[in-house]
C-alpha cells in the first residue's frame, strides 16, 4: 500500500440547525495556517442557489455613496436574495468579490468585517478577491458574486 502524497485534508463541520440536517464541512487541509475571515473551501449537499454580480444600489437603483456603503448594500443585497430562495447566510459556501481599488478594500478590513458580520454574521465561506479596472456601473466600488447551498 502507498501512502498518499500532498497535504492531509481535515473536514470540519460548521454550526448547522439540527442533527437532522446536513452540515457544511470547511475544507481545511493539515498543516495549513488557518484563514481569517474566509474558508479555503466548503463541502455540502443540497439545492444550489447562485447570483449574478450584485451591486451596491437600491431597489431605485440608487447607489450607495462610498465604498463600504455599497459594501453593506451589497451584503444585504444578497441576503435578500438568497431569502427568495429559502436560504440564509450560513447557506453561503462561496463569495467572489470584484473591487475597483484594492487598496480602499485593504485599508478598510476592519469596518468590512463589522459590516460582514452585522449582515451574515460570523458565517465564513470561501472567498475571492480580485482588483479589476472598473464595473458595469462606472460608480459601483464593489460587486459580489454568492453561491450558497440549502441543505437537503
Amino acid at each position: 500500500m502507498t501512502t498518499p502524497k500532498g497535504p492531509q485534508l481535515a473536514v470540519l463541520p460548521t454550526a448547522a440547525e439540527d442533527d437532522a440536517s446536513p452540515r457544511a464541512q470547511v475544507l481545511h487541509p493539515s498543516g495549513w495556517p488557518m484563514p481569517k475571515g474566509y474558508a479555503n473551501g466548503m463541502a455540502v449537499e443540497g439545492r444550489i442557489v447562485v447570483t449574478g454580480g450584485v451591486i451596491g444600489w437600491d431597489a431605485q437603483e440608487r447607489l450607495a455613496a462610498g465604498f463600504l456603503a455599497q459594501v453593506r448594500q451589497t451584503l444585504t443585497n444578497i441576503a435578500e436574495i438568497l431569502a427568495e430562495a429559502g436560504a440564509r447566510p450560513e447557506h453561503l459556501v462561496r463569495l467572489t468579490w470584484y473591487v475597483v481599488d484594492m487598496e480602499e478594500y485593504l485599508t478598510n478590513l476592519k469596518e468590512l468585517g463589522k459590516i460582514y458580520r452585522a449582515i451574515f454574521g460570523a458565517h465564513y465561506p470561501a472567498m475571492a478577491l480580485v482588483q479589476v479596472v472598473r464595473l458595469v456601473e462606472k460608480a459601483a466600488r464593489v460587486e459580489i458574486e454568492a453561491t450558497a447551498v440549502i441543505p437537503r
